[in-house]
């Protein structure tokens, strides 16, 4: 019985497997054919559906920050201006669709004023590119098959180069018409996707505006919007140290084009190439605004959202009085041009007047002028930068740091007495001050200007036995970089640290002889910055205290008002650099010195009438001129440094007039600028305190009528 039952259950294992395989082979098939259904019938509907959902992000340029004066003065704005732009779909336009956008557009725009300068916007490539789009096949057909093997650039380029001004030519480049639209699809052809690119945005006309306006439905990615232009909101002021900006036209420069790029930059974005402007160029900036683009699968956009809001960019407040600014810019001015009429033949290589005002005790510089003559055309105009770049010898304005090195280390002492009579190296020329002094003191030294006193100074400093018209014996080389050191810790040498992109370091004199190294003594060796000076004369009226020099007092959030600040994003404060390394009592003397020099001393005869109680050092270094290695004039650097009040220091300056003639007016110049500087400083402080007390007193009448 048992063998029979399972003789009869056997066969129910496979037809049940059976129903199995069965089930599973319909379960695969109608996935299969669903999979079938979607590929095959609605693959293309997916596909679209799949592009739509495309996206591209585009980065919006935003207006640059401000920069106000000191007392919050606007002095650098952007100006609104109509403009016309083009932003091209993904992928962008197609040349030959460009062209008939560009001549739509030339309808209602032109690119220049004038025949002449429209003609000056078409190079020989665009004119060029112009034939290539009607002689494509024929351009191709004079290609090598080397060429033809290229990539797509490389075999265009090697189209345009085998075109030939006779192929140009049978188009009439005379007709301003054809200029116009060649013009801009220059710019058409400049655009990136997404990027608004900017057509024209200077001298558009409000007849142009509203033309293209009413017609951007047939202008397939123009628009008219407002633009922004950088301007000077001050008149009859010199402010190159405020730098400049690139124009849409120049864009990021290309040898620099890697490193804007990584930072979110376009290819037209303007970018600061000097001063302010470049130095703060990642403040000024801004953020830009980031728009996410929404494009089908024919690159039209159907959605667009802002994923990053833009943000102007930050104002700068200067430390700079734009008020005395204005005032010793025309000061310097004036008597650059003054004392080159004097005496046109001997002043004929006269060039420059450069003047740095600044507070000793924080480094806020307060003034930068640079009146520069084209020996041309005797054309003055400001060239502020070269107060931080070019090196002048100073002549005797260095004294001062002499006298505290010979102090400090010990070849002298206070009161030390040196006879003042002539110094000569054998083989060198003999040395004398202006002149016979006799018997003298380290502040009379000073006072009087004594080159004999700083030579005996760099002889002991050398450790050198000295004799009259005797070689230097035992002399220590060492004494050069000894006295350098010192000049260093004044900031005489090195870098002032002043917040702008370049600044020079000085020029070291490159000749180890040891007649140089008194030479170097007073300042007719190595050459320094009108900057360099300034800080110099702030560390010995600061007592010792080198400060760090800076043109930006603060870093203000943008608030969209111009007559307003924002709060504070971030300020500068004092920076001390280094104290020297000398006795406050080696400090007083040389200060005692300078004050000596203006009331009875080398400077007194121009600084007597000065009410202001000015410390100052005069100085004069011979400045030949030699052309094609022969002596053509011989001429002198004026120098003047100082500060004001004597007792309390709130004003430091430094004054270089190169290449000063040599007649009886040269030593009046640099007295003259001084003099006028400071007493404009001291009136425009009397008339803001003028000021401030009438406005405390009618908001003290205004709080009792209120009460």
């Amino acid at each position: 019985m048992g063998k029979s039952k399972k003789k009869q259950n056997k066969p129910q294992i496979p037809f049940r497997l059976n129903i199995l395989f069965i089930f599973v082979f319909v379960l695969f098939s109608l996935l299969i054919l669903q999979l079938g259904v979607v590929q095959i019938l609605n693959g293309e509907e997916a596909q679209k559906k799949i592009d739509e959902t495309e996206s591209t992000k585009a980065n919006l340029s935003v207006p640059r920050g401000l920069m106000f004066d000191r007392h919050h003065q606007l002095i650098l704005d952007n100006e609104s201006t109509l403009s016309i732009t083009y932003t091209p779909p993904k992928n962008g336009h197609g040349a030959e669709k460009r062209l008939t956008l560009a001549r739509k557009l030339a309808q209602y725009i032109t690119m220049a004023e004038d025949e002449e300068e429209l003609a000056s916007l078409v190079r020989e490539r665009d004119k060029k590119e112009y034939w290539y789009l009607f002689h494509a096949k024929e351009a191709g057909e004079r290609l090598t098959e080397e060429e033809k093997d290229m990539d797509a650039g490389d075999r265009y380029q090697a189209m345009l180069d085998k075109t030939t001004e006779e192929d140009y030519n049978e188009y009439d480049w005379t007709d301003p018409d054809l200029l116009n639209i060649v013009a801009i699809k220059k710019e058409l052809d400049a655009a990136r996707e997404f990027t608004p690119h900017i057509i024209k945005n200077e001298n558009v006309t409000e007849k142009e505006y509203a033309l293209v306006s009413e017609h951007l439905y047939e202008l397939e990615g123009i628009d008219a919007t407002i633009d922004w232009n950088r301007v000077s909101k001050v008149e009859d002021t010199f402010s190159t140290f405020i730098g400049n900006i690139t124009s849409t036209d120049q864009g990021i420069p290309l040898e620099n084009e890697a490193y804007y790029l990584t930072r979110g930059y376009s290819r037209n974005d303007r970018v600061g190439t000097s001063g302010l402007e470049q130095e703060y160029e990642s403040v000024l900036r801004g953020q830009k605004e980031v728009i996410e683009f929404t494009t089908n699968n024919s690159n039209e956009i159907i959605g667009q959202e802002t994923v990053v809001k833009g943000k102007s960019g930050d104002d700068l407040v200067l430390t700079v009085d734009i008020k005395l600014q204005q005032a010793v810019d025309k000061i310097a001015q004036e008597e650059l041009e003054r004392f080159y009429k004097s005496n046109p033949s001997e002043n004929r290589y006269l060039e420059d007047a450069l003047v740095v005002m600044m507070d000793p005790q924080t480094g806020e510089v307060l003034a930068m002028s640079g009146a520069h003559r084209d020996r041309e055309t005797n054309e003055i105009r400001d060239e502020a930068y070269r107060t931080i770049y070019n090196n002048n010898m100073p002549g005797s304005t260095i004294k001062g740091a002499t006298v505290l090195a010979g102090l400090d280390s010990g070849v002298i002492d206070p009161g030390t007495v040196i006879d003042d009579r002539p110094i000569k190296i054998a083989g060198t020329q003999e040395i004398n001050s202006w002149k016979r002094m006799g018997r003298i003191t380290d502040i009379e030294a000073i006072q009087e200007s004594s080159n004999i006193y700083m030579s005996k100074i760099a002889i002991r400093l050398a450790s050198a036995n000295y004799q009259y018209n005797k070689p230097l014996r035992n002399f220590d080389y060492g004494a050069f970089q000894t006295l350098r050191n010192y000049y260093s810790q004044f900031g005489l040498g090195v870098e002032t640290g002043i917040d702008l992109p370049y600044e020079s370091n000085g020029i070291i004199g490159s000749s180890p002889q040891a007649g140089n190294l008194l030479y170097l003594s007073f300042g007719q060796y190595d050459a320094y910055t009108t900057l360099q000076l300034a800080q110099y004369v702030s560390t010995i009226a600061n007592d010792g205290y080198r400060v760090q020099p800076h043109l930006v007092k603060e870093i203000r959030q943008a608030n969209g008002s111009k007559e307003t600040l924002g709060p504070v994003v971030e300020s500068f404060d004092t920076n001390v650099l280094n104290r020297v390394s000398m006795k406050q009592d080696y400090i007083d003397r040389v200060q005692e010195g300078f004050r000596r020099v203006v009331t009875q001393g080398t400077a007194s005869g121009h600084w007597s009438n000065n009410p202001y109680k000015v410390a100052a050092k005069t100085g004069t270094a011979q400045n030949d001129v030699y052309e094609d290695g022969e002596l053509q004039e011989q001429t002198y650097n004026l120098t003047l440094v100082g500060y004001a009040p004597y007792d309390e220091p709130e004003v430091a300056f430094a004054i270089v007039v190169p290449r000063a003639g040599t007649g009886n007016d040269q030593n009046g110049i640099h007295h003259n600028i001084g003099n006028r500087i400071i007493k404009k400083y001291f009136e425009l402080k009397e008339q803001r305190n003028q000021e401030d007390q009438e406005k405390n007193i009618t908001e003290e009448n205004s709080e009792d009528t209120n009460e």
